[in-house]
């Protein structure tokens, strides 16, 4: 059965680890909670430079396969079974969630996208994005649907 999109990565994570990351995550909403709106600010677009699992998958494998098709090359064409090992490794992280490098990127602490939404989320209710946004479930208006759009996307 393959994972869903969501929780592949944390599922194949130890639990050890994913507590590790949680609770840093728990601690920076903490510390920023205690700062005002300008540190949420400046933590925020910090948020939105950090490099995800995911992210950092690709650019790595993407790395590894053009410096061994380089080497390929020049030096020995056994470097050319790199990039074969290297797309294997990631159609098994597209599928399963997991691929040789993940627990080492997780141990480094490098998060998913949605555990990086996490902190970036509660940063916005504590900063007050998602007050005064209309309760009501249906009969939204135009304005009504922009407003809480852009509340969760700014």
């Amino acid at each position: 059965m393959v994972p869903a999109t969501t929780t592949r990565v944390e599922q194949n994570t130890d639990d050890a680890i994913n507590d590790r990351i949680r609770r840093q995550t728990q601690r920076n909403i903490a510390y920023f909670a205690g700062l005002g709106s300008r540190e949420i600010n400046r933590r925020l677009e910090e948020l939105d430079r950090e490099w995800d699992v995911e992210r950092t998958l690709e650019a790595n494998a993407a790395s590894l396969s053009l410096l061994s098709l380089g080497l390929g090359a020049i030096v020995n064409r056994r470097f050319f079974l790199v990039p074969a090992f290297v797309g294997g490794f990631l159609l098994q992280h597209a599928i399963q969630g997991w691929c040789p490098p993940l627990p080492v990127l997780r141990r480094l602490g490098i998060r998913t996208a949605k555990e990086i939404d996490a902190e970036r989320y509660a940063l916005k209710a504590l900063r007050g994005d998602f007050k005064n946004l209309p309760e009501q479930e249906q009969g939204l208006r135009q304005g009504d649907v922009e407003h809480i759009l852009e509340a969760a996307t700014r």
